[in-house]
């Protein structure tokens, strides 16, 4: 697909999800692709079945939120094959790959040099120029600004200038430049989301999965990993995962069938004291669990470190 050096494509709704292939969407996934997709219809419409199939059938491979960029490989009628730059992957060395509805995305003016700002609460609020509500907008978004008070924040959007509350927003230099936070304030952040159910590619406030989890607290952070598990377990610095006192708070936890010795499948984040905060599962929410005494505790297979190492 053409893109020229002043343009760029980005996703024009809250949340759109990323499908292998447009033959992967049944008919229950409505309100996912509709011109306005709605998540929580969405997670609503589906029995617990289904909700599974998503996984089972290899339906969803991760989500985009609004504003974030992407690159379009091709257009097939309604849809549109791209790769997720912000997102790293194996899958492609670009970014993230997989297929948006054509309408969840927007061509839009390049803005280079702009700060930005990133959405510190859960969701936040956009207003148009006459405090007219747009929409809300998940944790972690990041706009370019155009202007900024101590009141409200001036940013441009696929639907334009709208404007922001200060209280609800993070003033960050680039989307790459998010002040760096410790092990604790990771956890902090991921506090924040107990109790909200975890979702097959999810990757926003809307509802989470393991690595979607992991990605999206540790960026808050300032720390950039890859969008899946399995890629992420070979980052950052190993830890000895036999030791357990050499464990951070921060530190991500890495789980394998087998007792440790299978397919990786499951990524948390170390709490502390033998505990671990994390999206577990379909039909279960974030929670913090001591791993003492759980299948978790057989089925350790790694520990990697991405925040500084602390000192004493």
């Amino acid at each position: 697909m053409p893109q020229t050096p002043s343009t760029e494509w980005v996703c024009r709704v809250p949340v759109t999800s990323v499908w292998t292939h447009p033959d992967k969407v049944r008919e229950v996934d409505a309100y996912a692709i509709a011109n306005t997709p709605d998540i929580n219809k969405w997670r609503e419409a589906m029995n617990q079945q289904q909700t599974k199939d998503l996984t089972v059938s290899n339906r969803l491979q991760t989500q985009l939120l609004y504003g974030e960029p992407v690159v379009i490989d091709e257009i097939d009628g309604t849809w549109a094959k791209i790769i997720a730059p912000w997102q790293p992957s194996h899958k492609d060395e670009r970014g993230y790959p997989g297929w948006v509805p054509l309408a969840h995305l927007k061509e839009i003016d390049s803005l280079s040099g702009r700060s930005y700002a990133r959405v510190a609460a859960d969701k936040a609020q956009l207003w148009t120029p006459d405090r007219l509500p747009l929409m809300s907008i998940p944790f972690n978004s990041l706009l370019p600004v155009q202007d900024a008070d101590e009141t409200r924040v001036q940013v441009h959007t696929p639907d334009g200038d709208a404007y922001i509350d200060t209280a609800h927003i993070e003033l960050v230099p680039s989307p790459d430049q998010i002040p760096l936070g410790s092990g604790q304030s990771i956890v902090n952040t991921a506090e924040r989301f107990l109790g909200l159910q975890y979702f097959w590619g999810g990757m926003s406030s809307f509802g989470y999965d393991c690595s979607g989890f992991s990605y999206h607290m540790l960026k808050a952070s300032g720390l950039y990993i890859s969008r899946d598990a399995g890629d992420q377990s070979t980052e950052g610095v190993e830890i000895d995962r036999l030791d357990e006192a050499a464990w951070q708070i921060g530190d991500l936890l890495f789980f394998a069938y087998e007792e440790g010795l299978g397919k990786l499948h499951h990524v948390g984040i170390y709490y502390g004291q033998g505990m671990m905060i994390h999206s577990p599962t379909s039909g279960k929410a974030i929670e913090i669990i001591r791993l003492e005494g759980t299948v978790y505790d057989k089925e350790l297979c790694a520990v990697r470190r991405f925040t500084q190492e602390e000192t004493t």
